[in-house]
């Protein structure tokens, strides 16, 4: 049997035209919107969704293009943009009944958090990013040898076409490659949900490859229209992340509290993929974070 968040029920939401998400839903209370990362879907929350459903409405989608939620093609930028996958979120939890909610999104879901919060800041009452920089910093302090570490960024920003079909020819060597590389403790990922991950992301390679590349295109637009209009983050913000800034030479609590005046962050010694390495440390500071 394919792994499921226990106790969790599962919906296919419409949130746009032509657009469903797979959304797991569980427990009751204030809702708390969890938005997963690369390259998995909405199963790398399945022990801190557990936790939280104790006391709140947990929602866990895939993201468009990601898991079994639709892939719409990329006609253009804005298919795949932030600003669109985050209006995307913002019509999910209406559409299960919630006008505000708390938000926590995990690297490319924080990045879709990101910009629902600043977007859309009487919906997001709290956000929480994990191992990410907002995108325009992500780009601006990736340079030199050591950028090599984000080498599948500039891949997949290249036109439509080659990163498709380079990653396409072995999608399993390429996901998996981050998902083994990027964690502390492989008993984190257990087989089935491994196996889960790379089955979705195989039959996704162009909606993935959409989406870094809206992030490489007119998601850095969104960003720097931003910031010219001193846009910042209204809501509480906690950022937990891996201290990447050591290896690439940035502070990266300083480029977070430019955007959010109401900033705890931290640097945390797990791998990336902190919610299923860490989830108890990841469910306590979302909790904390709901008290501000």
């Amino acid at each position: 049997m394919a792994p499921v968040i226990a106790g969790f029920d599962h919906h296919r939401v419409p949130v746009a035209d032509g657009v469903r998400l797979h959304t797991a839903v569980g427990g009751s209370g204030p809702p708390v919107v969890l938005l997963h990362g690369f390259p998995q879907t909405h199963l790398m929350w399945r022990h801190v969704a557990v936790d939280l459903a104790s006391d709140h409405t947990v929602i866990c989608p895939d993201l468009r293009g990601y898991g079994a939620s639709d892939k719409p093609a990329e006609t253009d930028g804005t298919v795949y943009a932030k600003r669109t996958m985050a209006a995307d979120i913002v019509a999910l939890a209406r559409q299960l009944g919630h006008e505000r909610f708390a938000l926590a999104g995990h690297d490319r879901g924080a990045l879709v958090a990101f910009r629902a919060a600043l977007d859309h800041p009487g919906t997001i009452t709290h956000l929480a990013c994990l191992d990410v920089l907002p995108t325009l910093d992500m780009w601006e302090v990736m340079h030199g040898v050591t950028a090599a570490v984000g080498f599948h960024l500039y891949l997949m920003a290249q036109p439509p076409g080659l990163p498709e079909r380079m990653i396409g020819a072995a999608p399993d060597a390429f996901f998996g490659h981050f998902l083994d590389i990027w964690t502390t403790d492989r008993a984190a990922i257990p087989p089935e949900v491994r196996d889960a991950y790379l089955a979705a992301c195989r039959a996704a390679v162009p909606s993935i490859v959409a989406d870094y590349r809206a992030s490489a295109g007119i998601d850095i637009e969104h960003d720097r229209a931003d910031r010219a209009a001193g846009g910042t983050l209204r809501m509480p913000v906690s950022v937990l992340q891996q201290d990447w800034g050591a290896a690439l030479g940035f502070d990266a609590a300083a480029l977070w509290r430019a955007w959010a005046p109401d900033l705890w962050h931290t640097t945390v010694g797990f791998g990336h993929f902190m919610a299923e390495e860490a989830p108890d440390d990841i469910a306590k500071a979302l909790r904390e974070l709901l008290t501000r």
